[in-house]
């Protein structure tokens, strides 16, 4: 196998960062931001440089934990899984796109210093040549990169080491004149020119002694990057009006030639037209890996992982790429353009900052870092806190950009990508193994709950027909095993519903022959029970409102109703059940009732979540008054990812250990479980339209009774957790 040679030391990881930083932003940024800030600019580069120290750790100690995986947004989806994948891969795509035409758009100017060009026509034609160049596959070497950025130090160097005495103390007076909205805001719009810092971790397999030289290469290339700028800036403002810079397109230029007449002046013209070049260049190129790197991953379509046959280049999401570029010169003003590339990159650190917490708290078995982010998580939620809070400062076109970029992703994903991977992130798993461990904690404290003596439960089974003695004896069996562990009582009520017109007193004092019926076959049924039968007919005119009132007047802890599937789904034929389901005041449990006779065979079925710890309880319960036994039942779509299986099954077997009744190990099922035969089915009804794991699940079909558990709303998890129960499980 062959194996990347790792001969890059630390000088070399540290000029690969500082090249990745140093562009045509410095160049043009300060103007715009100085309109924002004031001459508090100069604090938004450092504070700037600073909240991007968290990212910067992170990705160093992702680098040297999977150097061979390189890039952002593979981090990112291996982390936070496919669905923040796609975000990471978009938003950084948009990000370098609007940073390739910010080089554009904000450079020419300079040229326009030397030749009266008009700006724009001129930005797109380059912008057609590089795009040009990236299609016909010539490459930028990267021996001309290092002399491009080493002119370019040259010049700014010269310029901060000239202009440094020259500047004036009344030119930083009303330092904070923009306010600390101000200084946030324009903090937010240089946060680009930071970007490039952690470029180096696509190369992280060729960097010898990563453990040492990538977070010190990155966080060395920061620190001196950072104060570079905060010296142009402390600089340019110094020896100039803030008027005069302010308005300008060419800021440093007009700087330059204040301190360093026409000489500095061409020696910035001159860095800043490479800084043009190479930083457009360097944006087209790489922004176009990343729909060829989400195709490859089958989050986008295939065509764009295509390889041109002569040029041996991915044209498709070149030519996408370039488009974006172009549409943006020609319609986009500059401030929003430099807006909207910080704000994705700000969004893209805040989750590569997420994705090390995912794989922190996530499976570890491949996740070894030889490097280590110190002061975990507390850096990394700085991290994400302040780049949210940046975003809300910007103003509302980064911030809906955003948002749309994010929607638009989420969209993409569930539309497209769903159905194409069977793959997830560390996140997903974090998640699942909590909410895994936070329902068995619940669902031990349901099993394990006591009732004062004389104070047992009490089940109400409600009668709403003519029912025959075997299906009465199977409903008043199931409620008698229910009750029968803790010494409660079951109510049998027949509910009688009579036409408005006719009077209740008039017939509660009638006894009908089905009246008397269901009286001597309880009376005979309930001896057979060794638990307390109370039974009795109740007349109304709405019976479910009847069984409501009456269950709440005897405050019982669950109502027992056969019931039909069929009938529950049809609300138009105004099933008296159904609506009791939604407003009782306890657990229902409806039963379809094809006869109970202690059942060996329980089975628990989940629905695609966690299993219900009421639900659990119940099967508990019956299983242990028949002498029988319990099999968990976690219906899974085929060749799910193995992590999720496994957390699963770690899942399940914990529950088994927590129930009296044995629990049969069975493999988790892909195919529903048609091959159980059990004597009984317990599942949890759908209260709401969150139904069902990863993907769709129809019940099991079986030939017995069938026992849907309705547990009161008190007893629900809120709608966000049964959302994300259904995302994860």
């Amino acid at each position: 196998m062959k194996t990347l040679e790792r001969d890059l030391g630390l000088g070399a990881v540290f000029a690969i960062s500082v090249g990745a930083m140093i562009g045509s932003g410095i160049f043009i940024l300060p103007a715009l931001a100085l309109g924002i800030a004031g001459p508090a600019v100069i604090v938004a580069y450092l504070l700037a440089g600073v909240l991007v120290v968290p990212a910067a750790l992170s990705k160093s100690e992702m680098a040297t934990a999977m150097p061979e995986a390189g890039g952002t947004y593979l981090y990112i989806e291996r982390g936070m899984g496919p669905v923040l994948g796609t975000i990471a891969g978009v938003g950084t795509w948009f990000s370098l796109s609007f940073k390739s035409a910010l080089a554009l758009v904000g450079g020419v100017p300079y040229l326009v210093l030397l030749f009266d060009l008009p700006v724009k026509p001129v930005a797109l034609g380059l912008a057609a040549f590089l795009i040009l160049v990236n299609l016909l596959g010539a490459k930028q070497t990267g021996r001309l990169q290092v002399v491009i950025v080493s002119v370019m130090l040259a010049a700014l160097g010269w310029f901060v080491a000239g202009s440094a005495t020259k500047t004036q103390a009344a030119n930083y007076e009303n330092f904070f004149a923009g306010g600390v909205e101000g200084l946030l805001a324009a903090t937010g719009l240089v946060f680009v020119s930071y970007a490039g810092v952690t470029k180096v971790a696509s190369v992280a397999e060729e960097v010898e002694d990563p453990g040492r030289n990538i977070p010190i290469g990155i966080l060395g290339s920061l620190a001196f990057t950072t104060l570079l700028y905060v010296g142009i800036v402390a600089v340019m403002v110094g020896v100039t009006e803030a008027g005069s810079v302010a308005g300008s397109a060419t800021p440093v230029a007009v700087a330059a030639e204040v301190t360093l007449g026409n000489w500095g002046v061409y020696a910035v013209i001159a860095a800043a037209l490479l800084a043009l070049v190479s930083t457009a260049n360097a944006g087209i190129l790489s922004s176009s890996r990343y729909p060829f790197a989400m195709s490859r991953d089958q989050l986008a379509p295939p065509t764009f992982a295509e390889i041109h046959e002569r040029f041996g280049t991915p044209t498709t999401s070149i030519t996408l790429t370039g488009a974006v570029v172009l549409v943006l010169i020609a319609f986009v003003p500059i401030l929003d353009i430099a807006k909207l590339a910080s704000a994705f990159q700000i969004l893209v650190f805040v989750l590569i900052n997420l994705a090390l917490v995912a794989f922190r708290e996530g499976s570890t078995e491949n996740y070894d870092p030889v490097f280590e982010s110190p002061l975990y998580p507390w850096m990394q939620a700085f991290g994400v806190v302040s780049g949210i809070l940046l975003l809300t400062q910007m103003g509302w076109v980064p911030l809906v950009g955003a948002v749309v970029i994010t929607v638009g992703s989420v969209l993409w994903y569930f539309v497209y990508a769903r159905s194409r991977i069977r793959r997830e992130g560390a996140a997903t798993d974090v998640i699942r193994r909590r909410l895994g461990r936070d329902v068995l904690t619940e669902t031990e404290d349901v099993v394990d709950v006591e009732f004062a003596d004389g104070d047992g439960p009490e089940v109400l089974v409600a009668f709403t027909r003519d029912t025959s003695r075997e299906r009465e004896r199977a409903l008043l069996s199931m409620a008698a095993d229910l009750v029968r562990p803790r010494d409660g009582r079951v109510v049998a009520v027949r509910f009688d519903e009579v036409p408005d017109q006719a009077p209740l007193d008039h017939a509660a004092e009638v006894q009908s022959p089905a009246d008397v019926r269901f009286e001597e076959q309880t009376g005979d049924l309930a001896e057979e029970f060794a638990v307390d039968v109370e039974y009795g007919e109740i007349v109304s005119h709405d019976t479910k409102h009847a069984i409501v009132n009456f269950s709440k007047h005897r405050d019982v802890d669950a109502i027992v109703a056969e019931h039909e599937r069929l009938r529950l789904r049809s609300r138009v034929l105004g099933d008296p059940i159904d609506w009791v389901v939604r407003h009782a005041h306890c657990d229902v449990l409806l039963v379809e009732n094809r006869g109970y006779d202690d059942p060996q065979h329980v089975v628990l079925e989940s629905d695609g979540g966690p299993f219900d710890p009421s639900t659990v309880a119940l099967a508990d319960t019956v299983a242990g008054e028949t002498d029988g036994y319990v099999t968990l039942l976690f219906p899974l779509a085929d060749d799910p990812p193995e992590t999720r299986r496994e957390t699963i099954q770690a899942y399940q077997d914990e529950l088994a250990g927590l129930l009296s009744a044995p629990v049969r190990s069975r493999p988790i099922q892909t195919d529903g479980g048609e091959d159980l035969d059990p004597d009984l089915v317990v599942r949890t009804g759908a209260h709401s339209r969150i139904r069902g794991g990863r993907g769709s699940h129809t019940p099991t079909a079986v030939d017995c009774t069938e026992l849907t558990v309705y547990p009161h709303e008190t007893r629900q998890p809120g709608f966000v957790r049964r959302l994300v129960e259904r995302l994860v499980f």
